[in-house]
């Protein structure tokens, strides 16, 4: 346990965590929608710190970050839970499943395994990195301290104030853009649209950022969503953002879905290519479009 950054007591013994737009208020014992930040004693603690549940050695393509360091190694850490709830997560077993068996492994610890594994640094991801805001936080310094480079895989669902601060010491960010929509958001996500396209643009400004958008059928697939999509990240960040389309495929608690056409990937494609430079398709053999 460590103490969490980013919250408040209030006067009924509860606390009211800070970090992301659900301002959760927690009771004593009681955790947060995310189940990582949890009340004791009326202060907020992290219970997931240096707690890691998923790691390995990853190319930075599959993060996926295409304009950052290709063709190198980085070490990819993720620990459990999520402020989001989607129905199609692609690593529910961690992220939306509790009593999740990890092991312990300090920042240090982190630092150390990825100077002796030659990776370029380490990358918070499988889950939500943001619920895991104090152990990113001090690993992300250690490993500045060290050249080595922090890089976030992320819903991009977190308040302002702890993202600025956050910032400094991250390098790249691939950023879930899950759809132009704020009913799909509210209704699926159990979120809301416009924090993520504040993260986008205030993390812009900062790191190297992609962005990845899964393309689930009947949800999120039309041309006018691809359109909003692409018109928001040219209005607003520019043209060299790469942007990665996703293919879906049945998951969690939509097994029963249909897998993306080949045919919408395409339609997305050439949608985004018309105003955007790097665009890519992924979970999809096309070597066309590489």
């Amino acid at each position: 346990m460590k103490e969490a950054l980013y919250y408040k007591k209030l006067n009924d013994d509860s606390v009211q965590c800070l970090l992301c737009p659900k301002l959760c208020k927690i009771r004593e014992g009681k955790s947060g929608f995310c189940g990582a930040r949890e009340n004791i004693g009326n202060k907020l603690f992290s219970n997931i710190y240096s707690h890691v549940s998923s790691q390995g050695m990853d190319p930075i393509e599959k993060k996926p970050l295409y304009h950052f360091y290709p063709g190198s190694l980085i070490l990819s850490l993720g620990t459990t839970g999520c402020n989001f709830a989607c129905p199609f997560c692609q690593n529910w077993q961690i992220s939306q499943e509790r009593n999740v068996p990890t092991q312990y492994m300090s920042p240090s610890e982190a630092v150390k395994k990825a100077l002796e594994r030659s990776s370029i640094g380490i990358a918070y991801t499988y889950s939500e990195p943001m619920i895991w805001y104090e152990y990113v936080m001090d690993t992300a310094k250690l490993a500045k301290e060290k050249d080595l480079k922090n890089v976030l895989v992320t819903n991009g669902y977190i308040n302002e104030k702890p993202l600025k601060e956050l910032l400094p010491f991250i390098d790249a960010m691939n950023i879930d853009l899950k759809a132009f929509d704020e009913k799909f958001y509210k209704e699926i996500c159990k979120g809301d649209l416009e924090t993520v396209l504040k993260t986008i643009k205030i993390s812009s400004a900062s790191c190297h950022i992609e962005i990845t958008n899964l393309i689930i059928p009947e949800l999120n697939d039309t041309t006018r969503h691809f359109e909003d999509l692409v018109n928001w990240i040219v209005g607003n960040i520019g043209t060299d953002i790469p942007l990665h389309f996703s293919r879906y495929f049945p998951h969690y608690k939509m097994r029963t879905g249909s897998v993306t056409p080949v045919k919408t990937l395409e339609q997305a494609y050439k949608i985004a290519k018309k105003k955007l430079k790097y665009v890519y398709l992924g979970n999809i053999i096309l070597s066309s479009h590489r």
